[in-house]
This record gives structure tokens, sequence and C-alpha cells, in this order.
């Protein structure tokens, strides 16, 4: 049975050029656990023209038991389900699946999928070495093989393949980093599988779950974006109650540390130096292994680097950029083992605390960073936007600490010598700019003055969830506002 691909039309352009090439084609697709790849990979080739073998890899299995596992798909793609004799290494395993393929009709277009080729390629196992060895000598020569690798963990692939330094350095031929779902791609998702809810709803799913297809794969029918968070998140056989440390163990080895930096950015949404989270991280010491950990995060999804405007290349800042893994740590972690037991009703009532409220504020704005060419887009500004970030100020000196400080959520410096200023504010009904708020806004635009010593024209632009009222300090003070609707455009 075939399924519908949702989204993803770039990673499907890039897969059909695979398809028709007149060349052998060596592939790599990487990305978070859960975001889809093995179903794309599947999905698109399936439904071609060509014979599809693939092997998947087995978390912690031994060689024996992949090896089992590779010669059970051989009998079932060639031999018609006859029973061979199993190789005892992959030299072998590889030598059996090169004389299927040259048993093959001429011109029969052929797709090998090694999927979570990290988990195949235990130490010692041998199988790079035997894919480098097959590939140099044999598959590349035939232009009807398509071969494409396959891992959550990012950093192996990238490391091991992508940019190997070995047999198979610069033997990629192409490389699909498939990311999670738009709100635009989530929404049609969820109608795909006959959810139909409000772009309200489907932020609120968002900012909990984020666009990862798995996930948003347990939402229900007929139930509230609370009413399906309770169901997925808080009940004892809900799907995202333990996900978290499965997540950690399927990518690292030891994964102790990536969970450090991950708990010490989660006090901190708004990110952290490199500094800053060694100084809240007791059992992680500066060097390469830090430096290591973080780039692995970075790759597997979890967090993301970034520069406040003004700051120099050392002035990265981190911060979570996953949205399940900043829920789970805020709101599941803490009563985990009371909600095992079992404790009906416990998040449709945190959902109206002030609590939540706040934390929405935050990863309203996490959401919209990941979606900020749709601010672009609905600014007008997509060409002309050369640098995104954002910008804080903490009175430090002495004689500036009685000064307020201040921080600006999101900022686009164009190459038309403008600033868009944006202030981003998640709000159950349209937001208003009163009296106070002015005062601050104001504060903010000209201690931003001031600081940076900018000489360009500074726009500033609202983005909140319901739009915003129309008064006199609006007029005076907005030049754009921006609504949860521009961000649900598809491009």
């Amino acid at each position: 049975m075939r399924y519908e691909i949702v989204g993803r039309k770039k990673e499907i352009k890039k897969l059909e050029k695979i398809f028709s090439s007149k060349e052998a084609e060596f592939a790599a697709v990487y990305g978070r656990r859960r975001v889809g790849k093995t179903y794309l990979v599947e999905q698109f080739f399936k439904s071609k023209p060509c014979i599809f073998f693939g092997v998947t890899g087995l978390k912690d299995g031994q060689l024996s038991t992949q090896l089992e596992l590779f010669t059970r798909g051989l009998e079932e793609t060639f031999y018609k389900g006859v029973k061979i004799a199993q190789p005892g290494r992959w030299l072998d395993a590889l030598k059996l699946l090169t004389d299927c393929i040259n048993e093959l009709p001429r011109g029969r277009k052929i797709v090998l999928f090694f999927d979570e080729l990290p988990w195949l390629a235990t130490r010692k196992s041998g199988i790079l070495q035997a894919i480098d060895y097959y590939w140099n000598t044999q598959w590349s020569k035939n232009p009807t093989i398509k071969l494409i690798v396959c891992g959550s963990a990012a950093s192996w692939i990238l490391e091991e393949i992508v940019f190997a330094k070995g047999g198979l350095h610069n033997r990629i031929s192409a490389r699909i980093h498939l990311m999670p779902f738009t709100l635009a791609e989530s929404r049609e998702y969820l109608a795909y599988r006959g959810i139909y809810l409000t772009e309200s709803q489907v932020l609120e799913l968002y900012m909990v779950m984020g666009g990862i297809p798995h996930y948003l794969k347990a939402v229900s029918a007929g139930l509230s974006a609370a009413q399906n968070i309770s169901n997925i998140c808080f009940q004892p056989d809900g799907l995202l109650l333990d996900e978290f440390d499965g997540l950690f163990t399927s990518l690292f080895g030891k994964y102790d540390a990536h969970k450090e930096i991950i708990r010490a950015l989660a006090q901190h949404p708004q990110g952290l130096s490199r500094d800053e989270i060694l100084k809240q991280s007791r059992h992680i010491s500066s060097g390469g292994t830090f430096k290591e950990r973080l780039l692995e995060l970075e790759e597997a999804g979890f967090i993301g680097a970034f520069i406040p405007y003004g700051y120099s290349r050392k002035g990265t800042y981190y911060r979570i950029t996953d949205e399940y893994t900043l829920f789970y740590l805020k709101w599941i972690q803490p009563v985990r083992r009371k909600l095992i037991r079992g404790s009906p009703g416990y998040w449709e009532s945190k959902s109206r605390t002030q609590a939540w409220k706040t934390w929405a504020g935050f990863a309203f704005e996490s959401v919209c960073f990941k979606h900020v060419n749709k601010i672009a887009n609905a600014l007008g500004i997509g060409v002309i936007a050369k640098e995104i970030g954002s910008w804080r100020y903490l009175p430090g000196s002495e004689e500036d600490k009685h000064r307020e400080g201040a921080q600006i959520d999101l900022l686009l410096d164009r190459s038309d010598g403008v600033i868009n200023i944006c202030e981003i504010k998640h709000y159950n009904k349209k937001f208003v700019i009163d009296k106070s708020y002015a005062r601050e806004l104001r504060h903010k635009l000209a201690l931003f003055k001031e600081q940076t010593k900018t000489a360009r024209q500074l726009f500033l632009v609202i983005i909140t969830t319901h739009g915003l009222v129309r008064n006199e300090y609006s007029g005076e003070l907005v030049s754009k506002e921006i609504a949860l609707k521009d961000l649900f455009k598809k491009d």
C-alpha cells in the first residue's frame, strides 16, 4: 500500500534527480529521530519502477544479528524467500548483494537502502570498509545503482560518510538533511490524517511536540490540543511520557554530558554562552570534548547556535530548539513518576495557569525563529534581509547598574539601511499596547540605538498570535504587524 508523502517538496526534487540520473548515485539522508527519514525514502522509491533492497540496523545488535537481518532481506528481495547461507562478514555479504545485482536484467534500476547505518557500523564490524570497497570497485561503475545511507545520528553520518577522510572521501553525490515539518506542513499532515484544527490549536501542539511526524501521528481527531497533549504526554501509556531518554540512548553512546548541557540550557530559554554552559555543568570541562558534544547536539536538532547582534564570532550562544525536549524538561520530567502511577486531569489544570502562559511566550519565540523566512516574506524583505539575530543589554558597570536592561526578541538587519525590531507576543486574544508597554518599547529602541551606535532606520514590528488592537500607541510605534496566520502561509 502506498501512502502519500506530505510536504517534503525540496527533498522529493532531490530524490527525483537521484532516481532519474544516468549515473550511479550515493546519497546520505540524516535528521532528528522520528522526523520521517525512513518513511520518505521507502515511500518514494517503492512507488518507482525499480528493485528496492533495504536493511535496517539494530540498536546494539551483534554482528551476527545484523548479518542475519541483511540475509533475510536478500532472501526476500532476490531469492523469493528461499533460504541461503548467512555470510560471516560484511565483505562476503556485499559480495552476495553484488552478485544479485549483476544477475538483474540490463537497465533495471536498483535502490540499496542502508537504514540506521550507524547501528550497522558497530566497532570492528567492517561494514564501512566493505561499502567503500564495493562502491569504489563496482557499484559506482553501474549507472542503475542508487545507494542511500540513512541515520538519526547526524554527526556520525556527516563525519563518517559525508566528510569522510578515508576511502569514502568525496563519494557522496547528494545529501538530504530532513527537517521537522513547518507549521503549514504540520497542519497539512494533520488534515491528511483527518484532523482539522485551527491555527491556534496547531500552534499549541507544535509548541509541545514540534513538527515531528511520529509525534503528530499520535494526535486524535475530535479532541482539543490540550486534550491531546494530556493524552500523549501525561498519561501512563502516553507516547511522549518517556520519549526523552530514548532520544539520547539512540543517538549517543555516552550521553551524560549531552544531557547536562541540555538541562543547563533548559533553565535559560533565551540562550547561554559556552562559558555560561560550562559554569552550570559540573561534570564537563572545556576543550575538544565539550565542543564536540555541542556540535553533536546541534546536528541532532536539539540545540541551535546563534550570535547576538553586534557580537563577534566568539560571542556564540546556544539555546534549545527542539520543542519536545524543552517541554519535557519543564512540564513532564518533574512529575513523571507521579504520572506513571496515574494523575487524571493534571494537564487540564496546568494548561490554565500563568506559568504555562509565560512558558508559551518563550515557546512561541522559538517557533518564530524557525519561521523567520515567513516573517521576512510577510514584511516584503525576503531578498534584502541579510542578518537575523537577537539583542540584549544587561547593565554591567557600577555607573550603569541603575539602568534598566532590555532584550529584543528578533531583529532583521536589511541591506537597505533598515533594521526591523520584532517584538513577539503570545496572547489568547488581540494584543493591546498600553501606556506602560509603549514606554517600555520607546526605552528599548532608544537603548538599542545608544548601545549599538547604529545610524540605521529602526522599524518596530509586532508579531502576535491574534493580531493587534489599533490605538494611539500602536499608531505611533508600530510600522508593521504580523499575525500567526502569516507563519502558516505556504512558500
